[in-house]
């Protein structure tokens, strides 16, 4: 997780809160906690960056709409990062 940007270490957070997130989903989800606007050009590259670290993986709704689910990797890579955090910031 060490070579993933904030926002896509976000993603993961996200996408593994809830069961098939679309990228519709995913981006309204992340538009609510970041103060700029998530486009596109934003989103679904660093979806693909996640997918492509098998973190994510992808698949297909309909012909137009794609879900994601963290992978057991990302799960992973998540727990391994919280525990890094926990040395560090007090809960």
């Amino acid at each position: 997780m060490h070579d993933l940007t904030g926002f896509q270490r976000d993603l993961l957070y996200v996408i593994s809160g809830f069961d098939q997130p679309s990228g519709q989903s995913i981006g309204e989800e992340l538009q609510e906690y970041y103060e700029t606007e998530i486009n596109h050009g934003r989103l679904y590259p660093n979806l693909d960056t996640v997918v492509n670290k098998d973190l994510v993986e992808k698949g297909q709704l309909d012909r137009r709409t794609n879900y994601y689910t963290i992978t057991e990797a990302g799960e992973e890579a998540i727990q391994e990062r919280r525990q890094w955090e926990e040395q560090y910031v007090e809960m």
